[in-house]
């Protein structure tokens, strides 16, 4: 059964009400920092698809926001039995991800965890799917602490690498050079890394 053309309604509505918010936030002015800044319909495709193909092991989300790519991520979640912690630092958009969450009837597959990624991924091991979505800044750190606890054939995606090409250069560098991983870059969305755990 296809997990993305047999979407609960209420993960469509979900979806629709926070594609409407971005959308209106990208044009009003709203401040960078306090906009949803989501990824686009065809990378939460795309992230739904690779991950129901990850192997067995742990979901997380480094990134929340208001839970919008969380929602697809939950699709793949429920299609193979896993469940997804996600970790969003603004308490603001932690509690517009837990009322997103709450509509959209994923709490069963979705962990919210309000805080930094970087305090609390040590905790975890045996990641299957890590999708990076934080601040640029963090992007590196990030990677350094995910990448040793996937298991084999764990796949990490992170956004923004050819919009924020200039800015996430030394990263992107890293990633394809890392032995430990097989990595490209794909031109979906505003420009996805994938890596693969060798």
């Amino acid at each position: 059964m296809s997990i993305l053309s047999n979407m609960p309604l209420e993960i469509q509505r979900q979806m629709h009400c926070l594609e409407m918010i971005d959308a209106k936030d990208r044009i009003d002015g709203t401040m960078r920092m306090k906009r949803l800044r989501q990824i686009p319909p065809e990378t939460g495709h795309f992230l739904a698809i690779l991950a129901a193909g990850a192997p067995r092991g742990k979901f997380v989300e480094i990134g929340t926001s208001a839970g919008y790519s969380s929602l697809y991520l939950a699709l793949a979640c429920r299609a193979v039995g896993a469940k997804l912690v996600t970790f969003e630092l603004l308490e603001e958009k932690a509690r517009l991800a837990e009322e997103t969450f709450r509509k959209a009837k994923v709490n069963d597959v979705v962990e919210l965890v309000v805080g930094d990624a970087l305090e609390n991924l040590g905790d975890f091991s045996k990641i299957a799917f890590c999708f990076l979505d934080a601040e640029k800044e963090a992007y590196q750190a990030c990677y350094e602490q995910v990448i040793p606890n996937m298991v084999k054939g764990g796949i990490l995606v992170a956004d923004n690498v050819t919009s924020h090409q200039t800015e996430l250069k030394p990263f992107v560098d890293r990633a394809l050079a890392d032995e430990r991983v097989d990595a490209v870059v794909l031109p979906i969305g505003k420009g996805e890394l994938l890596c693969r755990r060798s």
